[in-house]
C-alpha cells in the first residue's frame, strides 16, 4: 500500500492556483458539505476554534475522500502537537506565529523523523494506513507540507530567509493579527498592512516558496489573486453562517 497524495502540496509545486475556506464550527458535517462544494482545500482550525484530535481526525477522513485537500491548523509549534496531528493523518499543517528562520527550521525537524527531525516514531496508526504502508518512515516526508504563518512585523523582516528554509515549506499571511503587530488592531485593510501584503509574492519568488493569504471580507480576494499568492482562503463556515443568518432574520424584521 502506497502513502497518500497530498494534493495541496503538489499543487503548489505544479503551480496552480488554489481557493479554499477555513472551516471553525467543529462539525463533521459541516466538513463534509465543504468538501464537495467545489474548494481546493479545506482549513480545520485547531488554533482559534475548540478542536482537538478527536474532533479532527473524522473530518481528515471526510475529506481524505473528496476533491478538497486538508489543512490543520495547529495551534502552536509544539513536537508533541505535530506528532499527534500526522500520526492521524494531517499531512499539512498550517503553523501559526513564525517569526524566524530558527522558528521555521524548527517545525520542519518536528515533522521529520531521525536524522533529518526529531519526529517521534509508532510503528501502527492512521496516516501509515494501520502499518500498512511498508516505506512510510522513509517517504512520510516526501507528502508532507508545512505552511508558516506570518503575523507580525518581525516574521515579514525575516520573509525571505523564513522562505529560504527546506522542508515543504509554504508561507501564509495572517492579516488580522499582522495588523495589530503594525499598531492597526482590527484594521487590516488599512494601507500601511496592504502595502506589506502585497510586497509578499514578489519576495517569494527568489526562494521559489508559495504564498497564501486569508481574504475573508469578500472584495478583498481578488486583489490578494491579482497579487499572485498562490493560495487562498476567501473565508470561514462559521462567519458565512453568522453573516447569512442575521441576513436572512433581516429580511422578515419588518413582518413581525
Amino acid at each position: 500500500m502506497e502513502i497518500p497524495v497530498n494534493k495541496f502540496k503538489h499543487a503548489n509545486t505544479e503551480n496552480r492556483l488554489q481557493i479554499g475556506l477555513w472551516s471553525q464550527l467543529v462539525s463533521t458535517i459541516t466538513v463534509e458539505v465543504l468538501a464537495d462544494a467545489g474548494y481546493d482545500f479545506v482549513v480545520v482550525d485547531v488554533e482559534h476554534a475548540p478542536n482537538d484530535l478527536g474532533t479532527v481526525m473524522p473530518m481528515l477522513q471526510i475529506l481524505h475522500r473528496s476533491p478538497a485537500s486538508a489543512i490543520v491548523r495547529v495551534p502552536w509549534r509544539d513536537m508533541v502537537v505535530f506528532k499527534r496531528y500526522l500520526d492521524i493523518g494531517a499531512q499539512t499543517l498550517l503553523i501559526p506565529f513564525v517569526e524566524t528562520p530558527e522558528n521555521a527550521a524548527e517545525a520542519v525537524a518536528f515533522s521529520r523523523y531521525s536524522p533529518a527531525g526529531v519526529r517521534g516514531v509508532a510503528e501502527c496508526h492512521r496516516a501509515n494506513r494501520f502499518g500498512r504502508v511498508s516505506d512510510y518512515l522513509d517517504a512520510a516526508a516526501s507528502e508532507i507540507c508545512l505552511v508558516v504563518q506570518l503575523e507580525t512585523r518581525l516574521g515579514l523582516e525575516n520573509l525571505e530567509a523564513i522562505g529560504a528554509i527546506d522542508g515543504g515549506v509554504a508561507v501564509f499571511i495572517g492579516p488580522a493579527d499582522l495588523s495589530t503587530s503594525f499598531g492597526r488592531l482590527g484594521n487590516p485593510g488599512h494601507p500601511e498592512v496592504q502595502e506589506a501584503i502585497a510586497a509578499v509574492p514578489e519576495q517569494l519568488t527568489a526562494s521559489g516558496k508559495p504564498g497564501g493569504i486569508l481574504a475573508p471580507v469578500e472584495a478583498t480576494a481578488p486583489r490578494h489573486l491579482e497579487q499572485a499568492f498562490a493560495f487562498v482562503a476567501v473565508g470561514n463556515d462559521l462567519s458565512l453562517l453568522a453573516t447569512h443568518s442575521a441576513a436572512v432574520a433581516k429580511l422578515y424584521q419588518d413582518l413581525r
